[in-house]
């Protein structure tokens, strides 16, 4: 077993609420049967745990995950620029 984990700090707390409610949903959907994820929230800090049968597909998996987590922060720093332009 292998496994690894990710931590993707903001700067408010309602930026890691955003990001860990944009991709929790994934949970079950994206993991193989080789992997398994866990995500969860500490204060403005996102944790995304992977555990992996072996190391290609943990690679796989933490590929997957830290493009999802980009997405979403992408997500957030568009719609923070919106507003700030008065959308």
């Amino acid at each position: 077993m292998h496994d690894a984990v990710l931590e993707f700090d903001y700067d408010a707390d309602a930026h890691a609420t955003t990001v860990l409610r944009s991709v929790e949903r994934e949970i079950g959907e994206i993991d193989g049967d080789r992997s398994r994820t866990t995500i969860s929230r500490d204060d403005a800090t996102v944790v995304v745990r992977v555990e992996a049968d072996d190391l290609v597909a943990l690679r796989a998996a933490l590929n997957t995950w830290q493009t999802l987590v980009g997405v979403a922060e992408e997500c957030i720093e568009l719609g923070d620029a919106a507003r700030r332009a008065g959308y």
